[in-house]
């Protein structure tokens, strides 16, 4: 048979789809964007076939309807990164968080430490010679199809079709739910004057032909709208959204001066809005590879100065960093920080940044703090941090003593916690 028959042969309804599913399947899910929002409603709505089947991914971006108090009976929720979706569920024990950096999780799946039995991706419409590409969510969605005992998929027109290591081919796929589906819209957030100030002293950081990772959130969106005078940016990102194509637009970023995969942006998730999408379809600028190419440390390492910027919750005297954890609450996930600080600090010229507002819970709270929280997990390690930047300033704490990290992530805590943090500082230091 040639492709099309093949494709033919697979073209299933959703509920048939999901009908092929067992009570006690592990269930991976494609990320993010690319959650499978059609084939979980289907399997939510049968949920009386199943007992106990294991749903597994990251971000979750839809409505997340297995994590319910109802469902618990038929569906528990392995969480790779807790989301606004999950967070609750996991807090409240209906569901399981399992911490991994996201350049380590392809292998959980190609290893079978998490043996996969079903994977649930969307794809693009198949090219002339058969290929679909997973698009918007190539990081641990395209390991664990490859490694999954059996791959259904929702395959859709509107999902743009990414090159680089993003295709799988439709003999492959064992069944196919033809759909109208689209990836999941994250909408710009709304940028403050504290995340302006923090991107502003982000960018003071940023040099002509730096090659750059950024997180996602208010605090990079803010850096991008700094950057526009700057020349020759490149991209190595484990995702980015709207306002990098704002880059592009206007000739900052080109990737002429990356000595790595010069003349590409590389990244492996999108999230983001119609603008987006349409930017990274059939664009040749735009290569998406899985977590374990694009995280790994001596992959960042390759670019030549690389700089990193990511968020933090807590940050103590000694540079430790908690950015997943609020005490004993999962609020986030490991995600790639650790990544890429490790990465960046290992790149010829590189510098890794926190960056985030001094304080939380409409300012009751200082994220600078004298010991982490009790129940919060280092995140980044206080032998990996290297710069700290608040809306009050910037710290470099490498090679710095505990007393000078002290010293200076005071100087660059809310003013109205100084006090306060110096009397706990000549507690230990004389």
């Amino acid at each position: 048979m040639n492709w099309e028959e093949i494709y033919k042969s697979k073209l299933v309804s959703a509920e048939e789809a999901v009908s092929h599913i067992k009570s006690g399947d592990r269930v991976v899910v494609g990320h993010a964007a690319g959650t499978t929002e059609l084939l979980l409603k289907t399997m939510v709505d049968h949920k009386e076939r199943y007992r106990n089947v294991e749903i597994a991914h990251q971000v979750a971006m839809g409505h997340s309807l297995y994590c319910l108090p109802e469902n618990q009976p038929h569906f528990i929720h392995n969480s790779l990164f807790a989301g606004a979706g999950s967070r609750q569920a996991i807090n409240e024990g209906r569901a399981v968080f399992t911490a991994v950096h996201n350049g380590d999780l392809p292998r959980l799946f190609t290893e079978r430490i998490l043996p996969v039995d079903v994977t649930f991706c969307m794809l693009s419409v198949p090219d002339k010679h058969g290929y679909c590409s997973f698009g918007v969510s190539v990081d641990y969605t395209k390991p664990a199809a490859e490694s999954s005992k059996m791959i259904i998929a929702e395959v859709t027109p509107n999902m743009p079709r990414v090159l680089g290591n993003s295709f799988i081919h439709v003999s492959k796929i064992d069944y196919i739910v033809e759909c109208d589906t689209a990836p999941l819209i994250l909408k710009p957030p709304k940028i403050s004057a504290i995340d302006e100030a923090i991107g502003g002293y982000c960018a003071e950081l940023i040099k002509d032909g730096d090659c750059m990772q950024l997180g996602i959130g208010a605090v990079p969106d803010a850096v991008l709208t700094f950057l526009k005078h700057k020349k020759d940016l490149g991209i190595h990102t484990e995702m980015f959204s709207d306002g990098v194509v704002d880059l592009v637009n206007c000739g900052v970023v080109n990737c002429a001066k990356k000595n790595f995969h010069r003349g590409k942006m590389v990244a492996s998730f999108f999230m983001g809005t119609e603008k987006l999408y349409k930017f990274i379809d059939d664009n040749a600028f735009v290569e998406a590879y899985t977590f374990d190419y694009v995280n790994c440390p001596e992959i960042i390492s390759k670019n030549d100065n690389m700089v990193s910027i990511n968020s933090a919750l807590q940050v103590d005297f000694t540079g430790q960093v908690a950015s997943d954890t609020i005490g004993y609450k999962q609020y986030s996930g490991t995600g790639g920080q650790a990544d890429f600080v490790r990465g960046a600090t290992h790149s010829k010229g590189g510098r890794s940044i926190l960056a985030f507002p001094s304080t939380a819970q409409g300012g009751k709270t200082s994220r600078i703090v004298p010991h982490l929280d009790e129940g919060s997990v280092v995140t980044t390690t206080r032998a990996d941090v290297h710069i700290i930047i608040t809306e009050y300033g910037i710290a470099d704490l490498r090679g710095k003593s505990f007393p000078e990290r002290a010293k200076a992530l005071i100087a660059i805590a809310h003013p109205d916690f100084r006090e306060d943090l110096w009397r706990e500082y000549h507690k230990y230091h004389r």
